[in-house]
């Protein structure tokens, strides 16, 4: 067995003289015992190869919590046989780290190979502490598992990412956890002594929510709830859902599952379902996302997203903003549910949003071209001299209050920024527009 080191935990005990939660009890200890990440645990995976090559290259574990990363990290020390240092970013920092490091580069030069290093939440390390991993990385003095709930792209520095393999674990699936449970059950000491029925086991897989150590904690919470009856016991679905009180979804604010959620909701608007926005707002409200946030994005999808097909959504979605800010929670979901299955249900055009973006293109391409003068102000006897405003022709002078003269630098007088589309009351402005503007009539015929 490796050695399993963590020598910054002054208050370690044996498990002689301490509670073992279930979860810990439970614990895989090789790769045939874990559920679930198949893609990267089957026999011909690559990680399966560098394992039996011997050749093990660092790794960065990133995925919701109780997927089992730790597990993980623990059965690779021991699949290779070597001591396993394990440290937390909330609790340790750079000094901790150098004496792991120091530790594993005087034992390789007495001839041991193979220092595991698990740092556990590795994204709270700021750029210097992860600075301080590169140089033992690359000259093979520690093999580094960092694992992470966030996005390495964006919380671990490229220098060290570039040194790991990024294996992205996923939440386990419902049938996953049942073999969890069920093997817990079987094996753990306490609960094999009786005969353990699960009546509500669906409700214990739902409150799980694909994390491992949630479901074994709620489960370990009910079986000490229930009272067994001549060596059996029942968990019914109204002692798990008493146990549970609230089920809290995986949701961090500050977090990966923030924006997944975010965004699948800013996409479901987009794409006309006010089924699938919905449930996208009942999950974060659920899980205590704050309102006000929720109707500031949609205001900007009423301009983003819906647009002119449908100008009345940017009204509405400010008052919205407006209504949440007024009355709060729990009313509030109220209003954003009719804010959001309203978007969801217009017609769609992004033409004002692609409009300012081509306009903002030409501006950085073209930076100094000239205002036509006959659009100029002219408050002085001067600029009237030089020509500003002359020739200007006023719109509510002419039949219809329109006049076609060109507007733009003279350079990009033809340019189209905006293009009105088919959908909703965007046609009628459409159709308007190409009525007035020969460019736009032209353009039409393209």
């Amino acid at each position: 067995m490796p050695e399993t080191i963590n020598i910054f935990n002054k208050n370690n005990k044996s498990s002689g003289d301490t509670y073992v939660p279930l979860a810990e009890r439970c614990r895989p200890q090789t790769l045939n015992e874990v559920f679930g990440h198949e893609k990267y645990l089957k026999k011909d995976s690559p990680l399966r190869q560098q394992i039996k090559k011997g050749q093990l290259l660092s790794l960065i574990f990133w995925g919701p919590p109780g997927v089992g990363k730790t597990t993980l990290a623990r059965i690779l020390a021991n699949e290779m046989d070597f001591p396993f240092f394990s440290l937390s970013a909330v609790t340790s920092g750079k000094k901790e780290m150098k004496e792991i490091i120091d530790r594993a580069r005087f034992e390789r030069q007495q001839g041991k190979n193979g220092h595991l290093l698990f740092i556990d939440e590795i994204h709270r390390y700021n750029k210097a502490q992860q600075d301080g991993l590169l140089h033992a990385v690359e000259d093979g003095t520690i093999i580094l598992i960092g694992a992470t709930t966030e996005n390495p792209s964006f919380e671990i520095i490229a220098p060290l990412l570039s040194r790991c393999q990024v294996i992205k674990l996923e939440i386990l699936s419902k049938s996953e956890l049942e073999k969890i449970v069920w093997r817990a059950v079987k094996a753990d000491s306490t609960f094999s002594k009786l005969n353990v029925k699960i009546s509500g086991l669906n409700e214990l897989l739902v409150f799980g929510s694909g994390d491992a150590r949630r479901t074994l904690n709620l489960l370990e919470i009910c079986f000490n709830l229930v009272r067994a009856k001549n060596g059996k016991v029942d968990i019914t679905a109204d002692v798990i859902r008493n146990a549970a009180e609230h089920n809290t979804l995986l949701y961090d604010k500050k977090g990966e599952y923030h924006y997944d959620t975010i965004s699948a909701f800013i996409k479901s608007v987009r794409g006309s379902d006010p089924d699938a926005a919905v449930y996208y707002l009942a999950r974060m409200l659920d899980s205590g996302e704050d309102p006000v946030f929720i109707a500031r994005r949609l205001i900007i999808l009423a301009s983003e997203d819906v647009g002119n097909a449908e100008p009345y959504a940017l009204s509405l979605a400010t008052a919205g903003l407006q209504a949440v800010q007024a009355i709060g929670m729990p009313e509030a979901r109220i209003v954003l549910a009719q804010v959001s299955t309203y978007l969801a249900s217009c017609p769609k055009s992004n033409a004002a949003y692609l409009s300012i973006d081509a306009a903002g293109e030409e501006v950085k391409n073209k930076p100094d071209l000239k205002t036509p003068l006959h659009l100029r102000n002219a408050p002085t006897k001067l600029m009237k001299e030089l020509g500003y405003s002359s020739g200007y022709q006023y719109a509510h002078n002419f039949p219809g209050h329109f006049v076609e003269q060109f507007y733009l630098p003279e350079e990009i007088s033809d340019k189209i920024f905006y293009k009105p589309t088919d959908q909703g009351r965007e046609k009628i402005l459409k159709e308007r527009l190409e009525n007035l503007w020969k460019k736009r009539k032209k353009d039409s015929k393209k």
